[in-house]
């Protein structure tokens, strides 16, 4: 990529939406322009943790207004990712489906887990370089994720369903601010964080930053009334409770640095954050100027070449732990490659790249039982927590890999997608020619794609020098049968 390219991250969060376009220059990126609009859609989640219309609509009009300014933007250039709100909703697929017509860009619902590794890399990025060990904390609307690593690097990461506009909504529903609210605020926000008292305690870390919107209201706030900026401590919060108590409600908090979109939710962010120091024993809290959009951003320049791209170590690290057979992965792999660019449109190289994640993980759910190990292997990729992926993109590779073997109806709803269609075409022919666990004879085999029609030719001779795969090519095309895809084998 080159210096001067102008890279923008979307990133949908909990209670604000916000839109961040930076010029790469040597490796760093710069900021151009940051716009940020108050959306809530966390609190726009029904009983049935259902997305309101009303909180659908408010979302769609904000990416309208981030997507006129995203006009003219290469697909590789831009990464949306939404967090917790979209991890929770049930009909997630109609606001992300309508949002990416409307933003022009796919949106990416990631893991907690991922999110959190996003956080850590856009608040490094934006530290000096140090060998001190780290503990990022980033309080949102619905989650909270903790982080411990050094440089660039994360070693653990978490994420927690407590976030300011679900504590406020909880604890503070009627605005009223008292200090028995607080205090069972608080409380409940260490009982879902309990579990890190251990994972994350004191020892295990030199200096504790604070990233995103809650953390950077607190220490705005604390700044305006003279206290050390951006440094948050033990009294400082102490004095900033004791504000909250006596304006007595959200509506009469009037405070020098607290922004207006943050008086509706400062109740429960601020018993949050108490809560966090008071069980991780934190004494003072630097607040941090990277946060989830400019890690997504540097994620971006590292998507761009395969040898950085932290999914390809991701896909090796699970091939590792579910024992599968490298070889026999690395061959399907290359020939699925072969055959997908051989009948794919210019500019398929990221479909390619998934194609062979998907290929070296065929055989992931053989660890669990060798009986429809690739339904297991599909479980595995929907329900696992892999570092530099959305949950989309691991949805489609369980769909290749449900799809690798077995009936091809049972992907129907799939099958509308050209790429997809021919993804698992060449996944299912390399797997059938790899039959024997060995590099194939391919020499003079082709495969092209007309319209709806798929057909895999031979040199002459082929077919009777390798009756097998021969067969299994021919079986092949049965299966694609009652489907809108045709395969055809002309085997000579």
């Amino acid at each position: 990529m080159q210096d001067g390219t102008l890279l923008a991250a979307v990133d949908l969060g909990s209670n604000s939406f916000r839109l961040e376009i930076g010029r790469l220059d040597h490796g760093h990126i710069l900021r151009v322009e940051y716009l940020k609009e108050t959306v809530r859609q966390g609190g726009g989640l029904d009983e049935d943790r259902n997305l309101t219309p009303a909180a659908m609509q408010r979302g769609w009009d904000c990416l309208a207004r981030f997507a006129e300014r995203l006009s003219g933007f290469e697909r590789g250039h831009v990464r949306a990712v939404a967090t917790q709100t979209l991890r929770e909703a049930r009909n997630r697929e109609d606001f992300i489906r309508r949002g990416s017509e409307i933003l022009g860009f796919p949106i990416d619902v990631v893991s907690g887990p991922e999110e959190a590794r996003l956080i850590y890399q856009g608040v490094a990025r934006l530290l000096p370089q140090s060998d001190e060990r780290r503990l990022v904390v980033d309080i949102g609307g619905r989650s909270t994720e903790l982080i411990l690593g050094q440089q660039f690097t994360p070693s653990a990461v978490a994420s927690y369903r407590v976030g300011s506009v679900a504590w406020s909504a909880r604890y503070f529903a009627d605005g009223a601010f008292t200090r028995e609210a607080f205090q069972a605020a608080e409380i409940a926000a260490q009982a879902v964080l309990d579990e890190a008292a251990q994972a994350y305690r004191s020892d295990l870390w030199d200096v504790a930053y604070g990233s995103s919107g809650t953390v950077g209201a607190v220490g705005s706030v604390l700044a305006a009334a003279g206290w050390e900026e951006g440094r948050i401590t033990r009294d400082g919060l102490d004095w900033l409770l004791d504000q909250l108590l006596r304006a007595r409600h959200a509506d009469r908090v009037r405070m020098e640095g607290l922004k207006e979109d943050r008086r509706a939710v400062i109740g429960g962010g601020v018993s949050i954050v108490r809560a966090i120091f008071g069980l991780l024993r934190i004494d003072q809290m630097t607040v941090a100027q990277g946060a989830l959009r400019q890690g997504a951003l540097y994620d971006l320049l590292d998507r761009e070449q395969p040898g950085t791209d932290l999914r390809t170590a991701t896909v090796r690290a699970l091939m590792l732990r579910f024992a599968v057979d490298e070889a026999h992965a690395e061959c399907v792999a290359q020939l699925a490659c072969s055959l997908f660019v051989q009948a794919a449109p210019a500019g398929s190289e990221r479909a390619a790249r998934k194609l062979e994640w998907a290929a070296r993980l065929h055989e992931i759910g053989c660890r669990i039982s060798h009986s429809d190990y690739h339904r297991h292997g599909a479980y595995i990729l929907d329900h696992t927590d892999a570092a530099g992926f959305a949950l989309p993109e691991l949805h489609r590779l369980s769909l290749l890999v449900l799809g690798h073997r077995g009936k091809v109806r049972k992907l129907e709803a799939d099958l509308g997608d050209a790429v997809f269609a021919l993804q698992l075409m060449c996944l299912r022919t390399a797997i059938a020619l790899c039959h024997a666990r060995r590099a194939p004879d391919v020499e003079g085999l082709a495969l092209r794609l007309d319209g709806n029609r798929c057909t895999v030719r031979s040199r002459q001779g082929w077919a009777a020098a390798y009756p097998q795969s021969a067969h299994l090519l021919r079986e092949e095309a049965q299966a694609w049968q009652k489907t809108p895809w045709e395969f055809v084998a002309e085997l000579a």
